[in-house]
């Protein structure tokens, strides 16, 4: 099939919800993916921060393989091996000790809402309900999590939203705590704001939450479906801040490029949930569970100083770069805030006619390449933006005469 023709039947058969970019991708392996016409492509989105280990991974396609003989799916009344292994490692990883699977980050997000209400409910009764989220958050596209999402830009045309979501400006202390009220049963933050244009919180604004959680027994919620499983340099960012919270949520980087959402309970939110509480059909899928459970193995400790490592020489390469104004963030979870009159949307969209995969956030690109990717790759792929950001830089100024058409 032709490259026109794909996009053709796209357009006829497919909801219009996205603005595809010119890339039709066919084949991947590790950092790389090529199109129809065996072009290759370095890859520093990782599907959204979804291919921890890459394309094709061996071991997580030998793992995905093996499942697919044995047991493709079987609904969750009867058990399945390699569901509770997952649980398992996970709450080991995390000290976390129960695990609620599902099959995306807006349902593990619904399943933390439903569980901090429920466990406000069953100790003070239903008046305590509210949840405090953040203004630039983003927790999902689902009616609910919509609500929980800090941003108006997601709010348009699809009201009314679930109530009882209050929202605190970020790294404000004094503001947040001024909404925590009698209602309170809640408090969901992402550790670094991803949507929102990769913003690291105030390690001292996060231990100011886990306090004020602590002293008022408000459930803490930690958002980790972008930052978790080793995206930041820790398999949780919220080690890097020094607290645990009583409910994370996991999803993209962990199914390794198969569909997965989690909730993860601590001790004290463990047995809110109880029989007929939560359900989900395809949640905890073997198949996916397999292939998830490769991705967990493979993130060591050595393997979590590489994503250090590797981003710190990032970093340091992008700082140099002409049109760099910034970078923030964690491990290979990179926000570049360019100068002006530089584009982000116009930058990625050059880079990827040029070779290069790269994300936006806002106003900034966003780096989430694949975990395990190379000094090889991560070196063509800053030498393909450096060279974008110069072209676009030094060409002509266009006069308002060239702009309006004149001439």
């Amino acid at each position: 099939m032709y490259f026109s023709e794909l996009k053709k039947l796209d357009k006829q058969y497919i909801a219009n919800t996205y603005n595809r970019s010119e890339l039709a991708a066919v084949s991947g392996f590790g950092a790389e993916c090529a199109d129809f016409s065996e072009i290759r492509y370095i890859d520093f989105s990782s599907g959204i921060g979804v291919n921890s280990l890459g394309f094709t991974d061996k071991g997580w396609v030998d793992a995905v393989k093996e499942q697919l003989d044995k047991l493709g799916h079987i609904s969750n009344l009867y058990y399945t091996q390699p569901q509770v292994a997952l649980a398992k490692a996970l709450c080991e990883r995390t000290g976390m000790s129960r695990v609620f699977f599902a099959n995306s980050g807006a349902e593990a997000n619904e399943g933390a809402i439903k569980t901090a209400r429920k466990y406000a409910s069953d100790k003070y009764g239903g008046e305590r309900y509210e949840i405090i989220t953040l203004e630039n958050s983003f927790h999902g596209r689902t009616v609910t999590t919509l609500a929980a999402t800090g941003q108006d830009a997601f709010h348009k045309n699809f009201g009314p939203f679930t109530p009882g979501f209050v929202h605190a400006n970020a790294n404000d202390a004094d503001d947040l705590i001024s909404k925590v009220s009698d209602k309170t049963c809640a408090i969901m933050i992402e550790c670094i704001q991803g949507e929102g244009g990769v913003i690291p919180l105030q390690k001292c604004f996060i231990k100011a939450i886990a306090e004020v959680c602590r002293e008022r027994d408000i459930l803490l919620i930690t958002d980790e479906v972008q930052t978790g499983v080793g995206r930041t340099g820790k398999f949780l960012c919220g080690q890097h801040f020094g607290v645990k919270p009583d409910i994370v949520t996991l999803a993209k980087g962990l199914g390794g490029g198969l569909p997965i959402g989690a909730v993860l309970f601590s001790e004290k939110t463990k047995d809110t949930l109880g029989f007929g509480d939560h359900a989900t059909t395809f949640g905890g899928n073997p198949i996916v569970c397999a292939g998830a459970m490769r991705v967990v193995e493979a993130i060591d400790g050595k393997f979590l100083d590489e994503v250090v490592e590797k981003g710190a020489y990032i970093e340091e390469v992008l700082l140099k770069m002409r049109g760099v104004k910034s970078v923030g963030g964690k491990g290979l979870m990179l926000g570049i805030e360019l100068d002006e009159p530089l584009s982000s949307a116009e930058t990625a969209s050059e880079c990827l006619k040029n070779g290069l995969l790269i994300l936006t956030a806002k106003h900034k690109l966003r780096m989430l390449p694949p975990l395990i990717i190379g000094k090889k790759e991560i070196d063509a792929g800053l030498k393909i933006l450096q060279r974008v950001l110069c072209e676009i830089l030094d060409r002509p100024e266009e006069t308002e005469n060239e702009r309006d058409g004149h001439i």
